[in-house]
């Protein structure tokens, strides 16, 4: 496929047959989806997609066994919770109980002292209108209370190249309003024209077979590149087409 509106014409097809809510329940999203308070949605999905890597049916699982960890409050846990209830070990892969204590800390820090995590996205976001600018303040503003150590690496840091795709996954839900059902679309100063495209595996797969990419690593670079492309076909929604490369390569082995 060579034709760029056969490829957009393609993928649009796409985009609304995986852009539902039948798909939630299967998704890390479902996560968050418990929750209708602001603050209880985005640290639900804040901690979903930072889990999000592997097996989704054991994303969800462990997901789970987090938010019963913080009495499926996040946000009252998040404000005046024992970090010492939660336990030490493994939670999900790499990602231990040293690790959520710390993440716990640096949102408590987040909430009490920088206005929430829509804020300290947006500050980061507003000068330069920059999804990327977002992501260095947003580490910057994480690691501040404290020096992140191992746990740093469960930080995307788009400073040295990381495509980031768990927080732009994050940046997806929070942001995007398309009144389909699966993005919340409660953060309203970020644009949804100025998303970037969660790239893994699965999205960048496709992405080379249908020429959207040329570069071969998984970088940030690859991730501007995807991105500036789709924006193309929607300038408004660039990052609708997530569904649509996602579902061809996971459900569709395409």
């Amino acid at each position: 496929m060579v034709d760029t509106e056969e490829i957009k014409s393609f993928l649009d097809e796409k985009v609304l047959a995986y852009n539902a809510p039948n798909f939630i329940a299967s998704d890390p999203i479902s996560l968050p989806k418990q929750f209708t308070r602001k603050e209880d949605i985005e640290i639900a999905g804040f901690i979903a997609a930072t889990i999000s890597w592997g097996q989704r049916t054991a994303i969800i699982k462990s997901g789970n066994k987090i938010l019963s960890w913080l009495n499926h409050q996040p946000y009252e846990f998040i404000l005046n919770g024992d970090i010492d209830e939660i336990p030490d070990g493994a939670v999900y892969r790499t990602f231990n109980g040293t690790d959520l204590k710390y993440f716990i800390l640096a949102l408590r820090n987040i909430y009490h002292n920088y206005g929430g995590l829509e804020t300290v996205f947006t500050e980061g976001y507003q000068p330069n209108k920059c999804i990327k600018e977002a992501i260095i303040h947003f580490r910057d503003v994480f690691t501040s209370f404290q020096d992140a150590g191992r746990t740093g690496k469960h930080l995307a840091n788009v400073g040295k190249g990381s495509s980031a795709k768990r927080i732009n996954m994050y940046l997806r839900w929070m942001v995007r309003q398309d009144k389909m059902g699966v993005d919340f679309g409660i953060w309203r100063d970020i644009n949804c024209s100025d998303l970037m495209l969660p790239l893994d595996v699965h999205t960048s797969n496709v992405g080379r077979k249908l020429g959207l990419i040329k570069r071969k690593q998984n970088d940030w670079k690859a991730v501007e590149e995807i991105s500036l492309k789709l924006k193309e076909f929607c300038p408004e929604d660039p990052i609708k087409y997530d569904y649509a490369l996602f579902g061809l390569g996971v459900f569709e082995k395409f």
